[in-house]
């Protein structure tokens, strides 16, 4: 699907969302996916970008190990428009020594957005890291926060 941050991917399987990529090739047409979970996932995205919707509900299928799955989870605990940054999220997990692995967690969620990964930043504030590119994170950040518009 077409975004301001570039073509976003959506996979599915047994009526779950297995992945959600940045910078996908641009396969849109004008009929709708034959997978209504892909199809509702899509429409989610599309009114995120529009500023309507601030959280998803979607079925979800993550592939991980369970210590990315703890990450990942708590991830969906950073308020719209929020941020926390990789030590914290360390420390919110009870790992505070895994500041790295909570960074490697992070680059391999499977959901960008759905799980917003956006919103983890560096100890210092500045943004770091971010598979859709540190412009792609601001415009999130951006977006939650009301200031693009």
């Amino acid at each position: 699907m077409p975004s301001p941050i570039g073509p976003i991917g959506i996979r599915s399987a047994d009526g779950s969302i297995t992945e959600i990529r940045f910078h996908a090739a641009e396969t849109r047409s004008d009929t709708p996916p034959k997978c209504d979970v892909v199809w509702i996932a899509a429409r989610q995205l599309e009114e995120y970008f529009a500023a309507e919707r601030r959280s998803f509900d979607l079925p979800l299928a993550p592939a991980g190990t369970a210590f990315q799955q703890t990450v990942w989870r708590e991830l969906t605990k950073i308020p719209y428009g929020g941020t926390i940054s990789y030590g914290q999220l360390a420390r919110t997990i009870g790992k505070p020594d895994a500041v790295r692995a909570v960074g490697a967690a992070n680059g391999r969620n499977p959901f960008p957005i759905v799980i917003p990964c956006h919103r983890v930043i560096g100890s210092d504030g500045t943004l770091v890291g971010f598979g859709g590119g540190l412009d792609a994170k601001r415009f999130l950040l951006g977006l939650e926060r009301g200031s693009l518009f």
